[in-house]
C-alpha cells in the first residue's frame, strides 16, 4: 500500500507590506482596464480593521472601472480582498472619479 505524500507547508511570509502588495494588485488591475493608465492613482488610508484604498481615474475612465452594473467593481474588490486575504488582512476599495 502506498502512502499519500505529504503536503508542503508554505513558508511563512513577512505580513508588513500587505498593504502595499494589494495597493499594487488595484493599481496594475486599474491600469490595465482604463485608456490613461498615468491618471491612476491609488491612495490607502490606515483603518481600525484594515486599509481602505481609495482608486481615482480620469472621469472618461470610471465608466470602464464601474462597468455594466458595477460587475467590474466587484470584480475587481473581489480579487484585491482575495489579495489582501493571502496577505493576512483587511481591505476595502472606493473607487473615485
Amino acid at each position: 500500500m502506498s502512502r499519500r505524500p505529504r503536503h508542503r507547508q508554505r513558508p511563512t511570509r513577512d505580513r508588513s507590506p500587505a498593504v502595499s502588495s494589494t495597493k499594487d494588485v488595484l493599481e496594475y488591475v486599474a491600469r490595465s482596464l482604463v485608456e490613461d493608465p498615468e491618471a491612476v492613482e491609488v491612495d490607502e488610508v490606515a483603518d481600525d480593521r484594515g486599509a481602505i484604498l481609495h482608486l481615482r481615474v480620469a472621469d472618461d475612465d470610471v465608466g470602464k472601472v464601474i462597468g455594466k452594473g458595477g460587475r467590474t467593481a466587484r470584480a475587481i474588490r473581489s480579487v484585491v480582498r482575495a489579495a489582501a486575504i493571502r496577505e493576512g488582512t483587511h481591505v476595502m476599495v472606493e473607487i473615485e472619479g
